[in-house]
């Protein structure tokens, strides 16, 4: 069995650790403590790994956040990957930081690039983790805030929340997306 997961954030040096590259940090983070390393390739950089037999393809489009639908249309027909066998990691202006909620489906909720992946998609059935990065930000410096670099204290916290992420997909790799929304939500309701 095959699946892809699809980390959103923007290449360049400029946008590394930017709330916005949440996604790439945690493939990152995946692939670093699975000894693999990504490869420059149409439309976005991959690395394969594996979890109980399922291979696994990490995908960080080189698109820009606006266009990553053109990035994950074209490597899932490359791919041969159904919907089912999709997960895509966003950041969340609407959850509080280190806040994770995983969901079969939903609406893109106001992200560029979600909206571009259901256009391109013509769905948005597919599943997702959405990662809060917060809104602490005044009115009109929304752009600056997601664009904007981690505190010193969030990025401490990327380890934590790369694990948990990781974890949950590949619950959903082996034992299906309502399992694991059990376990990484219920994991998130425990944290309140």
């Amino acid at each position: 069995m095959k699946y892809l997961v699809v980390g959103l954030g923007n290449i360049g040096p400029e946008y590394e650790k930017t709330r916005h590259n949440m996604g790439f940090m945690v493939l990152d983070a995946w692939a670093q403590t699975s000894d693999t390393f990504f490869t420059p390739d149409k439309l976005g950089s991959i690395a394969q790994v594996s979890h109980r037999g399922r291979k696994i393809t990490l995908l960080k489009p080189s698109t820009y956040m606006n266009l990553s639908g053109k990035a994950v249309r074209y490597w899932m027909q490359a791919l041969n990957i159904d919907k089912d066998h999709l997960m895509i990691i966003s950041d969340d202006l609407n959850l509080n930081f280190g806040t994770i909620r995983m969901r079969r489906n939903g609406s893109d909720g106001g992200h560029n690039g979600l909206k571009n992946i259901n256009e391109l998609l013509g769905s948005s059935d597919y599943a997702r983790v959405r990662l809060g990065i917060g809104n602490d930000y005044q009115r009109g410096g929304q752009i600056d805030f997601v664009l904007g670099k981690l505190t010193a204290e969030e990025w401490e916290e990327m380890p934590k929340i790369s694990e948990q992420v990781i974890t949950g997909i590949k619950s959903f790799v082996f034992e299906g997306i309502d399992k694991a929304m059990n376990i990484v939500n219920a994991n998130q309701k425990s944290k309140k």
